[in-house]
């Protein structure tokens, strides 16, 4: 697609679909005047697994690929280890970056773009340089605690008594457009203080500012503010069988004819119709099937939220229709991983299951040893298979990403 279009066109679909643009003179020149290539980086850290919340930011990869742009993909292990709680380590850490790889490559594979642009770099390939531990150490010495606190606020966890690894996070983030060697970083508008961080601190280093690029923030698809790895109830493992995926999506919460704030017409409008829309192979429209009745169709979000505002399109109508969109999309990648003993491989390395043996219930009689016993049963979990993190959060040590 990107040979097709002019480099104004370029410049559009760039900056579309995005909640705001930091320095967007950068892009145009890049484009215009030194006529190469846009590079921009989109780093995620390689914590939990990833879900159906990634295609938002993916959907925009697929686009700037489209647009003609060279994306670095970092795969964040060293970020990963410094903001993971679960105390995974890091050869698990590590595994994870590998399980990123597999699934974001399956993700834009499923609508179909191309992928000879994409390239993707690992943190710890570079963040352990002397050159890059001592730009680290200048940034730190003049940052103070408040600035990397603020900077930080809106993506590093933060449980009241913060780890001195949660205050580089932000620091390191900044540094990694200089190293990555791009004009631009991408990511979710929960990340501006640390991209206005970046601007405001790099050129003290001598280094030059980058454009910004931010999405908006998807809602979850139950009472979560976005989809999130630590929230069950929120997101769809892209590896969820299709009946699990139908089952989750009738337990979305969609209010009828609310619009704001319904992770499900959301959903549908930054991942399903945008993806329908990079699809060769499709007409890149939203078909919602009814009884008795011709379908409705829909090409823009615009004529979905109005018709969902009507009531015309009901909960049930929709999250139908988005079941089987979305299980289009997820099927490819499903097959993929069914076809790869080393992607399996690797996703029992990085997100192995623990089994919690149960403990027989100790009956208290008035004994205290035995009430002692009953007590200690009572914390006892019960005998089922779960992610490792899973099982630790119920031992009542830490929670998982």
């Amino acid at each position: 697609m990107a040979s097709e279009i002019s480099p104004q066109e370029s410049i559009t679909l760039i900056k579309a679909n995005l909640a705001e643009v930091l320095n967007p003179e950068i892009i145009d020149d890049v484009i215009l005047t030194q006529k190469r290539p846009l590079k921009v980086y989109w780093g995620t850290a390689t914590t939990g697994k990833p879900h159906c919340g990634y295609f938002v930011p993916i959907i925009k990869i697929a686009e700037l690929l489209a647009a003609g742009c060279h994306i670095k993909i970092l795969l964040a292990d060293v970020h990963g280890f410094l903001d993971d709680t679960s105390k995974a380590g890091w050869e698990r850490v590590q595994l994870r970056a590998k399980y990123y790889e597999y699934a974001i490559k399956g993700l834009l594979k499923s609508v179909g773009v191309d992928l000879s642009r994409l390239e993707f770099v690992t943190g710890s390939s570079y963040q352990y340089s002397k050159e890059y531990t001592h730009d680290r150490f200048l940034l730190e010495h003049q940052t103070r605690i408040a600035t990397a606190q603020k900077a930080g606020a809106e993506v590093v966890k933060n449980d009241g008594n913060p780890t001195i690894s949660g205050l580089v996070y932000p620091l390191m983030q900044a540094l990694d457009e200089q190293y990555l060697d791009v004009d631009a970083q991408f990511g979710g508008v929960d990340q501006r203080k640390i991209f206005t961080f970046a601007l405001e601190n790099l050129p003290k280093l001598g280094y030059k500012v980058r454009a910004h690029l931010m999405n908006t923030m998807v809602p979850g698809l139950g009472e979560a503010a976005k989809m999130s790895a630590s929230d069950p109830d929120s997101k769809i493992d892209l590896l969820e069988a299709p009946d699990k995926v139908k089952t989750k999506l009738k337990k979305a919460k969609c209010v009828p004819k609310e619009v704001e704030g319904n992770g499900v017409i959301a959903f549908v409008e930054h991942v399903i119709l945008r993806a329908l829309a990079l699809k060769k192979d499709h007409d890149g429209k939203f078909t919602v099937e009814r009884n008795d009745q011709e379908p409705l169709i829909y090409e823009s979000a615009e004529k979905l939220k109005g018709d969902y505002a009507a009531d015309i399109l009901t909960p049930q109508l929709l999250k139908a229709a988005l079941t089987t969109h979305l299980n289009a999309i997820l099927a490819p990648i499903r097959a993929e991983y069914d076809a790869s003993p080393e992607w399996q491989s690797v996703c029992e390395s990085a997100y192995p299951t623990v089994v919690v043996e149960k403990v027989k219930k100790v009956k208290d009689k008035g004994d205290p040893a035995k009430r002692a016993a009953a007590a200690l049963a009572r914390q006892a979990q019960g005998k089922t298979a779960v992610p490792v993190e899973e099982g630790v959060e119920k031992l009542a040590i830490n929670d998982a990403p």
